[in-house]
C-alpha cells in the first residue's frame, strides 16, 4: 500500500462533515479583532478572556472543554476521525451529484440510449438505480483508500505527528468527561500560515457548537503564535460545514473541480462515478 508523505497528507484531505509556541516578535496590525471572530455562543454569557500568557489549555464552553490530546486517547480520536470520513461516502454519492451538473447531463443521455437501444422501460427505470450504486461503490472505495492511508499515517501517531513537532497541535472537545470532537492545526512557516485540518465532531454531540469551539481555539493558537493567516481545505459536500467556517470569519478562496484523493486512478469508470470538489478557505489575522 503506497501512503502520503507526511508533508502531503496535510495538503490533500477531507475536513469531517458538521462539523507550542512559535517564537515571534511581529507587531503587525490586526485585521480580524479578537472580538470578532469570537463572539459568545448563542445563549450563553460572555465571559473575559484569560491572560495571553496563561498556561492553562482548556478552555470552557456551554461544558465543552477544548484542551490538548493526550497519547490516553488515541483510539477515541482514531474512533471520531474515522466514523466522520464514513459520512462522507453516501454524501459524496448522493448529495455531491447535485453539484456536477455535467454528470447529471451525462446520466440523463445514457437514459435516452439505454431507452433507443432496449426499447424497455423497465431497463431504463432501473438504469437510475444503477448508477447510484456505482456511485456509491467508487465513493467507498477512494474515500477508504484515504481513511487507510490518513490511519496509517499522521493519525497512527498524533504525538510525534502533530504535539512534538513546532508550529502544530491536537486538541480535543471534552464533555461530560467523553471526547467528543477533535481539530488539529499545522504551521508553515515558509508563509506564515497554520492550517486548520482534522476537525471532527462525534456525531451524537453534535448541534451544541463543539464544532465552533474548536475552530476558535485554532484561530486563538494562530493568534497568540503570531501567524498571518489560518487557511483549511475542504471536500465537504454539507452547506453546513461551509456555513461553519465562514461563521468562523474564513472567506472562500477558490474551487478545484474533479479534485483528485489519494488512491484515485483517473480510470474512466472512476471519473464517471465519483467527483469531488475542493473548496479552500483562508482567514486573514495579520497584514505582512
Amino acid at each position: 500500500m503506497h501512503c502520503l508523505s507526511p508533508k502531503m497528507v496535510c495538503e490533500t484531505k477531507i475536513v469531517a462533515e458538521d462539523h507550542e509556541s512559535i517564537p515571534g516578535s511581529k507587531k503587525d496590525t490586526i485585521i480580524v479583532s479578537s472580538s470578532q471572530m469570537w463572539p459568545s455562543l448563542a445563549g450563553s454569557p460572555s465571559s473575559p478572556p484569560s491572560p495571553l500568557g496563561s498556561p492553562k489549555e482548556d478552555a470552557r464552553r456551554d461544558n465543552v472543554y477544548i484542551r490538548e490530546f493526550h497519547p490516553s486517547e488515541q483510539e477515541v480520536v482514531r474512533r471520531i476521525f474515522y466514523e466522520g470520513i464514513m459520512e462522507r461516502i453516501p454524501n459524496t454519492a448522493f448529495r455531491g451529484l447535485k453539484q456536477q451538473p455535467l454528470t447529471q447531463l451525462l446520466y440523463g443521455l445514457l437514459a435516452v440510449i439505454c431507452f433507443v437501444v432496449t426499447k424497455s422501460f423497465l431497463l431504463t427505470c432501473c438504469l437510475p438505480f444503477f448508477l447510484m450504486g456505482m456511485r456509491y461503490y467508487f465513493s467507498r472505495k477512494v474515500i477508504l483508500h484515504y481513511l487507510d492511508c490518513a490511519l496509517h499515517t499522521d493519525m497512527s501517531d498524533i504525538e510525534q505527528y502533530y504535539m512534538k513537532p513546532p508550529g502544530s497541535c491536537f486538541w480535543v472537545a471534552v464533555l461530560d468527561g467523553n471526547v467528543v470532537g477533535i481539530v488539529a492545526a499545522r504551521g508553515n512557516e515558509e508563509d506564515n500560515t497554520v492550517e486548520l485540518l482534522r476537525m471532527s465532531v462525534d456525531s451524537n454531540y453534535r448541534g451544541k457548537g463543539i464544532a465552533k469551539a474548536l475552530g476558535r481555539k485554532v484561530l486563538e493558537f494562530a493568534m497568540l503564535n503570531n501567524y498571518s493567516s489560518v487557511v483549511l481545505g475542504t471536500t465537504a459536500v454539507k452547506m453546513a460545514a461551509h456555513k461553519l467556517y465562514e461563521s468562523l470569519g474564513f472567506k472562500h478562496v477558490g474551487v478545484i473541480e474533479h479534485y483528485a484523493l489519494p488512491g484515485m486512478t483517473r480510470s474512466l469508470l472512476e471519473r464517471m462515478f465519483f467527483q469531488v470538489r475542493y473548496h479552500r478557505y483562508r482567514l486573514q489575522l495579520r497584514e505582512e
